[in-house]
């Protein structure tokens, strides 16, 4: 844990409009209300003040700032991350990165980009476009999200299961340090000596330092890519089709899975033709040459069929193509249409224990009394439950957030981890106990306090303490006594 601040907030907010714009060290309570919280906004704390710098030597003398001052830093994208990472500390500063947003460099032979941290992710693919060219991970938030926040988190996305989640598309990272120093971890090559520092960094949720550039890798565009819509009557056969799929030697670009309640709230919003009557919808894209896609989309639509999907559809145009996947990436904000709240969750299973883990949730719903609407990349195993609550439901969310760690918890129980690409944050530290043990989590706190001595980085965040661990621990007969 850091020590206390040895400055205040007037003198802090002073010395910071030395070096930046006044009107970007914001320390009044109404225009920091924004700050607040990230995506996940049942938790929340105002931060001490908020500062936007516009070059890395700021964001380096902001560091060394708040360092000498022992002042808590919380880096900030878009603020859409899933598991209160960007949280503020009500005794720090939020650096928000928002004014980093330009495109540095683009490389069509090398098939790079050099990025600031507040680029959106949709937008890197929308400038290289020209090129023939485009950058894989794609969040369903892609259109706000930036590829600071991706590297933060390891984001994925519909398309992770060909192409890899953010770690496996980038080249080098420049960051500074808590102290104030500039350094770039990773490099141009296949291999880097030593500790691979830029898998390290990657995912590590603004814990290590602050991400103040990014080198991406581009993919060239196929040359064709369809979509299979397959509707099914049951979680069982949709799963058990996942695994057909794979077994069989397809790779897809996408394989995603919905249940009846994304599904209506998807159709309702997106208008993508979805079958309201299906209880499963697997969305499955090809991509690659024309002859090796029809090949595969054909043998797609007779693997589904034989797993007892009740409809099989195919797009016939790029347009059809995009409205498909327009209604899964609508899939979150358009539950809202359907409960006042919903928790949204980020667990990691074996594609084997899909149609387990799927049946084993509805039976948590019926015990919770929760409903749960399921929308996931089914490809590779990462969960996305969305729990529907009501916030003014006196001691519905508590419900929910049990609910929550009862699946998180299963995840792990039949050999997968608590996050896929959402992050630990505040959201999952308890839940850190229970995937790692002790001397798994004193490893974590070496690495941390070799970057970060003193705590400073997004402190309470990501690791949990063993004192935590071994109260959470001590819970656990008493509270599966209580749902026996």
């Amino acid at each position: 844990m850091s020590a206390a601040p040895k400055i205040d907030r007037a003198e802090l907010a002073r010395r910071l409009r030395s070096f930046i714009d006044p009107q970007f060290v914001i320390d009044d309570d109404e225009t920091m209300k924004p700050y607040e919280c990230d995506g996940m906004s049942m938790y929340c704390e105002m931060p001490m003040l908020v500062v936007l710098p516009e070059t890395v030597e700021q964001v380096q003398d902001v560091m060394r700032l708040c360092h000498a001052n022992d002042v808590p830093v919380v880096a900030r994208g878009a603020g859409t991350g899933l598991s209160a990472g960007a949280m503020p500390s009500s005794n720090g500063v939020l650096l928000s990165l928002a004014k980093f947003n330009r495109v540095l460099q683009i490389d069509p032979l090398a098939r790079t980009a050099r990025l600031q941290p507040g680029v959106r992710n949709l937008a890197i693919s929308e400038e290289v476009a020209q090129y023939g060219l485009y950058y894989g991970p794609d969040p369903s938030s892609q259109i706000a999200c930036t590829i600071g926040g991706n590297v933060a988190e390891n984001s994925g996305g519909v398309h992770c299961l060909k192409y890899g989640l953010t770690v496996h598309n980038i080249l080098s990272v420049e960051m500074v340090t808590v102290e104030g120093e500039r350094i770039i971890v990773g490099s141009d090559g296949l291999d880097s000596c030593g500790m691979d520092l830029l898998a390290l960094s990657t995912g590590s949720e603004g814990m290590l330092g602050i991400i103040t550039e990014v080198k991406v890798k581009l993919l060239p565009k196929p040359e064709k890519a369809q979509v299979v819509m397959a509707g099914f009557d049951s979680i069982q056969n949709a799963g058990d089709a996942v695994g057909g799929i794979i077994a069989h030697g397809i790779i897809p670009g996408g394989l995603e899975m919905m249940d009846g309640y994304a599904i209506t709230a998807a159709e309702d919003f997106a208008h993508a033709g979805y079958p309201r009557d299906a209880q499963a919808l697997l969305l499955c894209e090809v991509d690659g040459t024309a002859e090796e896609v029809q090949e595969h989309i054909e043998q797609a639509e007779n693997l589904f069929r034989s797993f007892g999907a009740t409809s099989v559809r195919t797009s016939q145009s790029e347009e059809e193509r995009a409205l498909l996947w327009k209604g899964r990436k609508s899939a979150f904000p358009a539950v809202g249409r359907i409960s006042p709240d919903y928790y949204c969750m980020d667990g990691t299973i074996p594609r084997g224990q899909l149609a387990h883990v799927l049946t084993e949730m509805q039976n948590m719903s019926e015990r919770f009394k929760l409903r749960v609407a399921n929308v996931f990349h089914a490809g590779d195993g990462n969960l996305h439950p969305l729990i529907l609550f009501d916030a003014n439901v006196p001691g519905e969310f508590e419900r929910t957030e049990a609910f929550g760690s009862a699946i998180l918890e299963l995840c792990v129980a039949v050999g997968g981890c608590i996050t896929g690409e959402h992050g630990v944050g505040i959201e999952k530290i308890r839940q850190m106990a229970v995937q790692f043990r002790d001397d798994e989590l004193i490893q974590f706190h070496a690495l941390k306090a070799a970057f970060d001595p003193n705590g400073l980085l997004n402190p309470g965040k990501g690791v949990p303490t063993l004192r935590q661990c071994q109260e959470y621990r001590a819970l656990q007969p008493s509270k599966q006594a209580a749902e026996a």
